[in-house]
């Protein structure tokens, strides 16, 4: 996968388009592809991967964090009506790891806030060089695959990152959110 970075006001509608379709329809695609053989064989498993920008709003992460919703939304909509059906659907929440994702990203250049967006850039790489390493979600992955009854999310990271996640639901969302703005320089 990819993600976008920048603002959402700057982003053009292909470039949504295109994270979408990686993000969100991709999966959607594999899902309608392959639900009607696992219903045949009465069972199956399918590992979404979303992330923690899936459940937080980033800053000048929006689009790739509204993809990422739009499939946690899929997901868990899918997880009640798999209900009982001996398909079990899980979804991945990982914080920031080591891998290509930095460079791969795709910079849409901000025309106003220049240099918020570049200071909230610099918090955003850091955190991804310096993550963990991916073979931890591989061991996660693992352990999914032989757990009979898994839970449909699964947040990995950084303590702080799945943290995060916590004090979202406990929090009063301005405060919440001016956390996360001060973190990422906004």
């Amino acid at each position: 996968g990819y993600g976008i970075g920048g603002a959402i006001e700057e982003t053009n509608p292909e470039k949504v388009e295109a994270q979408f379709n990686t993000n969100f329809f991709g999966a959607y695609r594999v899902l309608h592809a392959v639900l009607p053989q696992m219903r045949k064989q009465g069972g199956g498993l399918i590992i979404n991967m979303s992330s923690i920008g899936g459940v937080i709003g980033l800053p000048y992460q929006g689009i790739y964090s509204a993809s990422k919703f739009a499939l946690e939304g899929l997901t868990e909509a899918l997880y009640k009506e798999l209900y009982g059906s001996g398909i079990r659907i899980v979804m991945i929440e990982p914080g920031d790891f080591k891998t290509g994702f930095t460079q791969n990203r795709e910079i849409i250049t901000a025309v106003d806030g220049q240099d918020r967006f570049e200071a909230s850039r610099r918090v955003i790489e850091h955190d991804e060089q310096s993550g963990q390493d991916p073979v931890k979600i591989a061991y996660l992955v693992e352990k999914i695959m032989n757990r009979k009854d898994p839970r449909l999310r699964y947040a990995i990271g950084a303590f702080d990152q799945k943290l995060s996640i916590l004090l979202k639901k406990i929090l009063p969302n301005r405060l919440f959110d001016r956390i996360i703005m001060k973190y990422y320089k906004c």
